[in-house]
């Protein structure tokens, strides 16, 4: 009974006690400075399926890799799916991949049509500059014009044409008094001719 009462007694183990550590005054100083813990990426929180998918991983032989900042994978019709910040598993022994994280469709056609708005919005402000553009240049060739025309509005001979010749002109063609008169008798005092002439 004496060796069954041995075995069953379980070992007693003894823990040698810390001794108190003195501290010096460098000690002190380092302690006084706060340590700053390198930044990191905030994880989401795993779900409790997800760790156990993770673990798996593990056992399957698959090793995380590092330094991977996003995935994305191409499917049929222009559709992408992005995966940011990721964690990936990659198998030792076959080129196969496992990727974990929040996946978001990219739709490769909606971005294409928001391209196609911008240069529209774009090309509209480039025309209607050109049109302000062209209106001002315009608005100065009318200004131009009428000063030209003052200079022409001048007396003109006119002798040998009569005054309602002129003044059917004038109306027809929208012109000066001045280039009626030089219309009609470049063309012999020919109504029609002058007309044709002037609005030609």
């Amino acid at each position: 009974m004496a060796s069954e009462t041995a075995a069953q007694q379980p070992k007693i183990e003894e823990i040698p006690q810390e001794q108190p550590q003195t501290e010096t005054p460098a000690d002190a100083q380092q302690e006084a400075v706060p340590q700053v813990p390198p930044m990191e990426v905030p994880q989401v929180p795993q779900s409790r399926t997800e760790k156990k998918a993770r673990k798996a991983m593990t056992k399957q032989g698959l090793n995380p890799v590092e330094g991977i900042v996003r995935v994305t994978l191409l499917r049929p019709k222009g559709i992408v799916y992005a995966i940011a910040r990721p964690d990936v598993y990659k198998s030792a022994t076959s080129n196969t991949y496992v990727v974990f994280g929040d996946a978001r469709v990219e739709d490769m056609g909606a971005q294409a049509q928001m391209a196609a708005a911008a240069r529209m919005r774009a090309q509209q402000a480039q025309a209607q500059q050109v049109t302000e553009d062209s209106a001002a240049s315009a608005s100065a060739d009318k200004a131009e014009a009428a000063v030209a025309e003052e200079e022409e509005d001048e007396e003109v001979d006119e002798t040998g044409v009569e005054a309602k010749d002129i003044d059917l002109v004038m109306q027809q063609a929208m012109c000066s008094r001045s280039k009626a008169v030089n219309a009609l008798k470049a063309n012999d005092n020919d109504i029609v001719n002058a007309i044709m002439e002037l609005t030609m």
